[in-house]
């Protein structure tokens, strides 16, 4: 039988408590976007998702770079 190989994680779990914060705040309809929330309010979950991500990069978390 193969072994298992143990993968190396791409998100920390403090990102991953980042997403499930922002995702809350989303579906409560409190998201804003863009500096101090003057942005306006998120309306899609993508966008919640890429906000969370970007704080987290931000506070100095495990997360992928950015794809431009």
């Amino acid at each position: 039988m193969a072994k298992k190989r143990k993968r190396k994680r791409k998100y920390s779990k403090g990102s991953q408590n980042e997403v499930r914060n922002e995702m809350r705040r989303y579906k409560k309809g409190t998201a804003k976007s863009g500096r101090g929330g003057k942005g306006g309010k998120v309306k899609s979950r993508k966008k919640a998702i890429a906000i969370a991500l970007s704080k987290a990069r931000k506070k100095g978390k495990k997360v992928p770079r950015r794809k431009k």
